[in-house]
């Protein structure tokens, strides 16, 4: 695979004659540390360290500039980020290809004017409509000072992380596994955004092929019976919600597949699934050459409901794995697949793991319990993170069994685990934590099986939300918080108000006492829709910068002021931050649009 790297440019003064020799070693020096550290702190979502390519030569003027874009034009690069000590010549020296996204990182120093090269070439690319980020220290460093101070290194980090996930998602597709599910505004997906803000193809799978494919045996048989022996030794089952009850007939005859094969049904879908969206080498060899090759998929969702569900085994089982950091093989990349094929929360839990290298968790963002609620219901008051409230977040289906907060770090917290990291205690920490409820056939007629847990954790998560608005676009919301244990008797309660047969987390979203964030109450009320995707960590930040990159605007968070990292150009659209994203984000249209 060709990745998406980040082409460092070392930025110099081209004055021959004593000034450039001078700086030569500093500025490659710059170059080296900054590739040193991405390198060495972060991974493509495959988990290979994300490689970085430097420019041959320092740049000094337009001929250098040009022979730099040259070499990067063959090496994938998605970004640059230019270095530099000292005075260099703006637009000479900028990195002008429309298609890059661009930083600069000036060394904050007394004996050369780093700052106001960085301050012109900002100037310069606000002029050409090439917006940048701007990178410059807190602190002034003495010239032979090598380290990259800590704000220096966050910043670049967080920049390359973030366009390293636009790079990821470059001509790959979403793949929609059926059509919308019960009329959900998120399942309808639009082909045209995906192309102009994300660069990712759309497609579209018909049902029917899962069914054509566990028919004619389009799988490989030896990974299926693997897969089925891992499931009948790691998947126990659970509650079984229709026991004693006396369903009407338009259900009881709706069940086509026997309730004691729903796991063969369910591994075999599993299978298919994921080889629609991938592929697999093995169809090739057993005959099957098209189905081998996939869809080059980064993510996708399966609608379901209700014209699967009504008569055949859910896919709750086949969504939860796929998200999860794990299966039969082992540890593998988490697969963003969105149940009720809600594209909008497929979206949220794609961005989500790319900037968290952890596993996607969906969620109905379901009900508001104010502590009074709490208190009246249960009889005791939520304390710690839960003081002020929470919300429940619970759903049947693409739920990574990683949410289950089974996971622990090196300490013993509570903690969600890129795939590279997880363990064999890891994997079994998840798979004890879960159940598999038998389906409720009032839901699904056609039977299969629930992911059941209790995330008993107190963990630092993201719940985001992608939305499409009309006359706006494509608008992300953010809501920084933490997973809340909740007390036994306080859980029990209250979560048996609901579906039982469901993995529940409890949200506490970090309040700031002002507009969506005064209460969790006005968290759940200007939540744009009735899913939502948590991610494991604060990546808000993260978010934010990515999204500016993508040129889509954030409508809703709660991140500090002092993280929010946006393009320089932004400054210029008015003095509210947020304003300032929307109307930058419409000047400039979606970046992988420009020419």
């Amino acid at each position: 695979m060709l990745y998406p790297k980040i082409g460092i440019r070392p930025v110099i003064d081209g004055r021959w004659g004593g000034i450039r020799e001078g700086l030569e070693n500093q500025t490659m020096t710059m170059a080296q540390n900054a590739k040193k550290l991405i390198e060495e702190t972060l991974r493509y979502p495959d988990g290979t360290p994300v490689q970085c390519v430097i420019a041959s030569r320092t740049i000094g003027g337009g001929a250098e500039a040009a022979a730099c874009a040259d070499e990067f034009s063959v090496q994938n690069v998605t970004a640059t980020l230019s270095v530099t000590p000292c005075w260099c010549y703006g637009t000479e020296t900028f990195d002008m290809d429309p298609k890059t996204i661009k930083a600069v990182w000036g060394f904050n120093g007394t004996e050369r004017p780093g700052a106001v090269y960085l301050a012109a070439v900002m100037a310069a690319h606000a002029q050409r409509g090439l917006p940048a980020f701007s990178i410059y220290g807190h602190d002034v460093q003495e010239a032979d000072d090598t380290t990259i101070p800590a704000d220096v290194a966050e910043k670049i980090l967080r920049f390359a992380r973030c366009a390293v996930a636009v790079g990821w998602m470059k001509n790959k597709a979403y793949v929609n596994l059926g059509g919308v599910a019960m009329g959900i505004a998120g399942s309808f997906c639009d082909a045209s955004v995906f192309q102009k803000y994300f660069g990712m193809r759309a497609e579209w799978v018909d049902m029917t092929e899962i069914l054509r494919r566990i028919k004619l045996e389009i799988y490989d048989p030896e990974e299926y019976e693997r897969a089925l022996a891992w499931v009948r030794d790691n998947c126990r089952e659970g509650f079984d919600c229709n026991a004693g009850k006396n369903l009407p007939e338009v259900i009881t005859k709706s069940k086509v597949v026997p309730a004691d094969k729903d796991w063969e049904f369910i591994t075999k879908m599993t299978l298919v699934m994921r080889d629609i969206l991938y592929g697999n080498k093995k169809l090739d060899e057993l005959g099957w050459h098209e189905e081998a090759l996939g869809r080059n998929a980064v993510a996708g969702g399966f609608q379901g409901q209700r014209q699967w569900t009504d008569w055949l085994p859910n896919a709750d089982f086949s969504e939860a794995i796929l998200a999860s950091t794990f299966d039969w093989n082992g540890p593998k990349m988490p697969t963003p697949f969105a149940t009720e094929n809600d594209t909008c929360n497929g979206v949220s839990m794609l961005l989500g793991t790319l900037v968290s290298n952890t596993a996607p968790c969906f969620h109905d963002v379901r009900t508001y319990w104010s502590p009074e609620a709490c208190e009246r219901v249960t009889g005791k008051r939520p304390e710690g993170v839960a003081k002020d409230g929470f919300i429940h977040l619970i759903n049947s289906g693409a739920t990574a069994l990683d949410g289950s907060g089974a996971c622990r770090d090196e300490n013993g917290q509570p903690v969600m685990k890129p795939f590279w990291e997880m363990g064999e205690k890891d994997m079994t920490a998840c798979l004890e934590a879960t159940d598999w409820c038998r389906a409720n056939f009032e839901y699904f007629r056609g039977g299969g099986f629930s992911s059941h847990f209790r995330c008993r954790a107190e963990m630092p998560v993201t719940m985001l939300r992608y939305n499409l608005v009309e006359g706006v676009g494509p608008v992300l919301q953010i809501a920084e918080g933490w997973t809340a244990d909740l007390p036994d008797d306080v859980h029990q309660t209250i979560d048996v108000r609901t579906d039982r047969t469901w993995p529940t987390t409890w949200f506490a979203p970090r309040l700031t006492g002002e507009g969506a964030f005064k209460d969790v109450y006005s968290v759940m009320a200007n939540w744009g829709a009735n899913h939502g995707a948590i991610s494991y960590g604060h990546i808000g930040a993260d978010l934010i910068t990515l999204c500016s990159m993508l040129r889509i605007p954030v409508s809703m968070h709660n991140v500090d002021e002092d993280k929010i990292f946006r393009p320089a150009a932004w400054n210029a659209f008015g003095m509210d931050k947020e304003g300032q994203d929307f109307r930058a984000c419409a000047a400039y249209g979606p970046h992988v649009l420009k020419k």
